[in-house]
């Protein structure tokens, strides 16, 4: 928004805004909502963590999976309506602080829902947070003319939809709707969910900026690589409670560090604003696609916490479970990414046969209770090394390739 006053702040007329606007970035506010998810992501990786530990890592996944569903479509829905609608006037900064309460109720009932399958705070922060999500789009329903029919779809289709996740509740809770008819719900309301969107706009899109949504995704990105830190954090606690450092404490420890950063190397190869900008028919694909990279960077929080914690005292958990609790979610993560790369840039980004090979690697950690986890973690973190140096090589060889053709090459990684 250009700057204004406070006093023309107070009111401003919700318009859609270009989808060419310069210098577009994340607001104040955007980043202040950001941390609220901060909270959230923080306890949904805590429970799983303590799911690993115990041994019921595979039981836990999926509570783990429906809740970080909540918190990113939570975090979705705000993001690209705030791309296209986002005034910074008091009805809209009051609104949003609406939908942050919702976000740190939500957050207040992870454990429940994760440990116990207790779903009711979960389903009264999302309530709370579809409240101030429908206002939004009735007011730009009844503000923005030219889009009046997109807004008042969407406000409908969310408005309905949350009625369909408070009466799932209901019915599991009394025992009406059985157990085994729970999940098979869910995902019925999931797909509901992410046809809303597409629904809506049949009739116009809505005008979110390419650069800023990247640049969103980006940051959310960021908050969960800060997850897995403060998750590896909190194993480093645990491990030193034994007050003993050991080897595989130092490898598991440092190698957690180098693998992060690695995976958020690779993230960033990729200018996301121009391959959104050239292919917004590709939006929903890419978007919808970054659950599953965000969903594994969580759970890979989880799994670096629990390894490192193992290095200091016994925990339930198989070294083998504890192999796959770090792998399944770098390997998920990789080739997620390799996907939602391809859907933004024509040519390959990562050499096509390095994901699948590293993938398939890194899913072999067979030999865990013999080498031990903290080489399994070192293993993991130095194909993931060695993944990031081919990649630029490789790229500096076809930059150069393409110089000496004068042809522009295919993408321009961040780091040189």
């Amino acid at each position: 928004m250009p700057p204004a006053s406070t006093a023309t702040r107070i009111r401003v007329r919700m318009r859609a805004r270009p989808i060419d606007e310069p210098h577009r970035a994340s607001s104040q506010l955007e980043l202040l909502f950001d941390l609220t998810f901060v909270v959230a992501v923080a306890a949904v990786t805590a429970q799983l963590a303590h799911a690993i530990a115990s041994g019921h890592g595979l039981a836990g996944l999926m509570p783990f999976l429906q809740v970080f569903f909540a918190i990113w479509w939570a975090w979705m829905n705000f993001t690209w309506f705030a791309s296209s609608y986002d005034t910074d006037d008091v009805a809209y900064r009051l609104l949003t602080m609406l939908q942050m309460a919702g976000v740190l109720v939500l957050a207040a009932g992870v454990p429940a829902a994760v440990g116990e399958s207790d779903y009711g705070i979960v389903t009264l922060g999302y309530f709370i947070m579809r409240i101030g999500l429908v206002a939004q789009w009735l007011r730009a329903g009844l503000e923005d003319r030219a889009r009046r029919r997109t807004g008042l779809r969407y406000a409908a289709g969310v408005g309905i939809l949350q009625l369909g996740w408070v009466l799932r509740f209901f019915l599991v809770d009394t025992g009406v709707l059985p157990s085994s008819f729970a999940l098979p719900f869910f995902l019925l309301l999931v797909v509901l969910e992410l046809s809303v969107p597409r629904w809506a706009e049949r009739v116009r899109a809505t005008n979110w900026h390419p650069h800023h949504i990247a640049e969103r995704y980006g940051l959310f990105t960021i908050i969960l690589l800060g997850e897995s830190v403060l998750a590896t954090s909190r194993g480093v606690e645990g491990a030193l409670e034994t007050g003993e450092i050991s080897g595989p404490f130092v490898v598991i420890a440092v190698c957690g560090l180098v693998l992060l950063f690695a995976l958020w190397w690779l993230y960033f190869l990729v200018e996301a604003g121009e391959g959104l900008s050239d292919r917004r028919d590709r939006s929903y694909l890419w978007g919808y696609g970054h659950y599953g990279i965000f969903a594994a960077l969580a759970a890979l929080g989880a799994g670096l916490e629990v390894a490192v914690e193992q290095s200091g005292h016994h925990v339930a958990a198989s070294p083998l479970a504890l192999g796959f609790a770090v792998a399944i979610p770098v390997a998920a993560y990789l080739a997620l990414l390799c996907a939602a790369h391809a859907l933004l840039v024509p040519g390959p980004v990562i050499y096509p046969a390095a994901v699948p090979a590293c993938v398939a690697i890194i899913l072999l950690p067979l030999a865990t209770s013999r080498i031990g986890v903290a080489a399994v973690v070192a293993a993991i973190t130095a194909i993931c090394v060695l993944l990031v140096a081919v990649t630029l090589t490789t790229a500096a060889m076809r930059a150069r390739g393409g110089e000496r053709h004068g042809a522009r090459p295919q993408f321009r990684p961040v780091v040189k």
